[in-house]
Formats: C-alpha cells, structure tokens, sequence
C-alpha cells in the first residue's frame, strides 16, 4: 500500500523536509503520485530509503549514496551483506572507545592508571576496508560517468534504455549455443559494444576487459546468465573476438 510523504517520515523518524530534499536531489523519487499531486511512497521506494539510511548512518556522503544505488551492477541483497559488516566494524570500534572512556573516567579518579596508548584505543581514522569494497565495486569512474547521463535521462527514457539491454541480452542469450565468431554474435555484441559507449568511452581494450569481468565477477555473471545459463561466459568470448577483429 502506496505511503504519502508525513506517513513515511512518521513510520521512518526523518523529517519531512529531508524526504524533499532527497526527491530534490534525484537520491529518492517516487514514481507514484496522486490526482493531486502528492508523492506516493511504494514498498520499493521504501526498501531504496532504507538503503540509502544505512549507507548514511555509515557515514557515506548523499553524493556518494546516489552513485552507489544507481549503479548498473548494484545489489541489495549483496549490500546489507556488506553493510552488515560495517556496522559490526563501527559496534566494536565504539564497544572499544566506551571501554576507553570507562577507563578514563576510573583513571581521573585515582582507581586506576591508565598508558598514554591506551587512552586512545579505539580511535581509528585510517579508512573504513569497507567502505573502500563500496567504493571499489560501485563507484569507480565508468559507473560515475554512466550515472551522470543515466540521472539526466527522463523516467521514460530510462525505461527505453533498460528495454534495449535486455534486448541485447535476450538476442544474444538466443545465440549463446553458437560461436562467438560468427556473424550473428558479433551483430549482436557490437550494438552492446555501441550501447554501452552511450553512456561511457569503452575502448576496444576496455570492452575486452569488462567481458572477462562478466566471468570473473559472480555478481555480473550472476546477473548476466539470468537470460540464459552460460550467457556471460559467451559475452565474454564474443566481446574478445570483437576488440581482437577491430583493432587498428
């Protein structure tokens, strides 16, 4: 059942104004809204907002949150995984400066005495391993670039843009039992090669490189083979003979 904004800002504890501020800002629009007008909130909007709270109660900026959630090879399941990880990191990082404190506190009575190094256990301003994962996985600079022209695009040409992949993806899972050499296959990954330069600059060599990243990475292959068991690994092969065969 679809929440207007005050209902959702009472469920969550957020003001009103902070939700605006997100729907401003491209982090959490609604698509949903009433004859008036009015922002519906729908429980997927609601699963992004939960997202975007604990990439937030992380410490990540709304900058960074924004490229995160929009990424092309962003998953849900695989981020509570990894923010459940971060939040046990901060848990025993804070456990430690209150054991500190404590210390502290018994230390300027007189009950006990306290090392200088142990008066900053559990500070740590080197950088959070984990964030640096999230950075590495969903904001490097092909994603950045790709978000910028996604986030310019109207709903409906997001829409047009999401039925053209899966397009490609499904004419070339119908091909995945051929070879990657033939000329059907590499029809077919040149419009993904010239799909993908629409929203970034892939060189052959970065094309080539991307496809093996489809078999390395089991998140893409995982995505990938979802139209057709094997799709990534044959991707990865056409992709290959497509940078070999059009290099200068």
């Amino acid at each position: 059942m679809a929440m207007r904004v005050k209902e959702v800002a009472d469920l969550v504890g957020i003001s009103v104004r902070t939700l605006h501020y997100y729907d401003e800002i491209g982090l959490l629009t609604p698509e949903k809204t009433t004859e008036s007008g009015y922002r519906l909130y729908t429980d997927d909007d609601l699963e992004k907002l939960q997202q975007i709270l604990f990439f937030k109660e992380l410490g990540f900026p709304l900058k960074k949150i924004k490229e995160i959630i929009n990424s092309p090879s962003f998953d849900r399941h695989e981020a509570l995984v990894l923010q459940r990880k971060m939040l046990l990191e901060k848990r025993r990082r804070l456990d430690k400066m209150i054991a500190t404190i404590d210390k502290t506190i018994q230390h300027m009575k007189g009950e006990i005495q306290m090392t200088n190094k142990e008066k900053f256990e559990g500070f740590d301003f080197r950088h959070n391993p984990y964030e640096q994962e999230a950075r590495e996985r969903w904001g490097d600079e092909a994603v950045d670039k790709a978000n910028a022209k996604i986030g310019s695009m109207s709903k409906e040409e997001q829409k047009a843009m999401v039925q053209t992949m899966n397009s490609i993806y499904k004419k070339l899972a119908a091909l995945r039992h051929g070879s990657p050499e033939s000329e059907e296959a590499q029809a077919a990954i040149k419009e993904w090669y010239d799909f993908l330069n629409n929203f970034g600059n892939y060189s052959l060599e970065a094309f080539k490189g991307l496809g093996q990243m489809y078999v390395d990475d089991e998140r893409f292959t995982k995505n990938i083979d979802q139209f057709g068991e094997g799709l990534a690994r044959f991707m990865r092969d056409a992709m290959a003979v497509f940078a070999d065969q059009n290099k200068k």
